[in-house]
């Protein structure tokens, strides 16, 4: 388990007079994937970003974020739990430039709210994994002070600061399916009649992770080295396969289990098998298992939504 605490300046805000220290909300915020991604060209205007177009997808394997309020002055804190921390669990980590803290810091500034808030979170999804786990914090964390303060504020009120902290946090508000152009960051919210959404990719999916991580911008950096194999939904598969091989073991081994599709998720390393039925998901899971391609396994489904309650 991580921890930290900061607290404030004298300056801070007041907490406000509608929430009560204790009061707690609770936001099961699932990972993603993006069922497409085609890569463009770098755009100066965005820091070097290249320009998206994907279909987002939120996958049911779920982070839990709790916040709560705390007393006026006490400044936030913020915990972490789970059994693969990857380098969270470092100790030189700065859990300031915790998406989750960057975050809360981003709302409280555009509501004009005090920081004095602990966050916990309840680590699930893969770190470093492709599967979009500090972005969906980040989204959960917004969502959750959004009830905790009362403010009621809609989702696309919500997703311009999110858009300030990642490129995907504004799909991961809401969840389901959407498709993301810009940099990532610009939501369209679709049904699965979408045409850019292919049917035998919901429902039933076996995700594969790994304990190594891979550096997004280290993996846009030999996608404009090696570009893209024809015929790849993601256009950044060859190169997370160039520096991870056994991200494309698992894609063989789960398209010869019998898997619809199986592809890198996002910028990878993790590897998402798209299955019809419980038969071949066993199949997927038995494969991965005998040839040692993925480090742990997850049967699940999408797409989904978060989650809010109370607690």
């Amino acid at each position: 388990m991580t921890a930290f605490a900061y607290s404030p300046a004298s300056t801070a805000t007041p907490a406000s007079t509608t929430t009560r220290p204790g009061t707690a909300v609770r936001v099961e915020c699932p990972a993603k994937t993006n069922l497409t991604l085609e890569v463009g060209e770098p755009v100066a205007a965005w820091g070097g970003r290249h320009r998206l177009d994907t279909i987002y997808c939120a996958v049911g394997i779920y982070d839990t974020v709790t916040v709560t309020q705390k007393e006026p002055g006490t400044g936030f804190s913020l915990d972490i739990s789970g059994a693969y921390l990857g380098d969270l669990a470092f100790d030189k980590a700065d859990m300031r430039r915790n998406h989750a803290v960057m975050a809360l810091f981003a709302l409280a500034e555009a509501a004009g709210k005090s920081t004095d808030v602990a966050i916990s979170l309840e680590k699930r999804i893969p770190v470093g994994a492709g599967l979009g786990g500090g972005s969906s914090d980040a989204a959960g964390t917004l969502l959750a002070l959004n009830r905790l303060w009362n403010l009621d504020w809609a989702v696309e009120r919500l997703q311009p600061i999110a858009a300030t902290l990642g490129a995907d946090m504004p799909f991961c508000l809401s969840g389901g399916l959407a498709r993301g152009t810009g940099y990532g960051e610009r939501i369209e919210r679709i049904s699965t009649s979408h045409p850019g959404v292919n049917a035998s990719q919901l429902g039933m999916m076996v995700v594969g992770a790994y304990n190594a991580q891979l550096s997004t911008p280290e993996v846009y950096r030999t996608f404009d080295v090696v570009g893209t194999n024809a015929g790849e939904a993601n256009h950044l598969q060859k190169a997370a396969v160039a520096l991870h091989p056994r991200s494309g073991e698992a894609i063989a081994a789960a398209l010869d289990a019998g898997a619809s599709s199986a592809f890198v998720s996002g910028s990878g390393p993790s590897v998402v098998a798209c299955v019809p039925d419980e038969r071949t998901s066993a199949a997927v899971c038995r494969a991965w298992q005998a040839a040692r391609c993925v480090d742990r396994l997850f049967e699940t489904s999408a797409p989904v939504t978060p989650i809010v309650s109370e607690c």
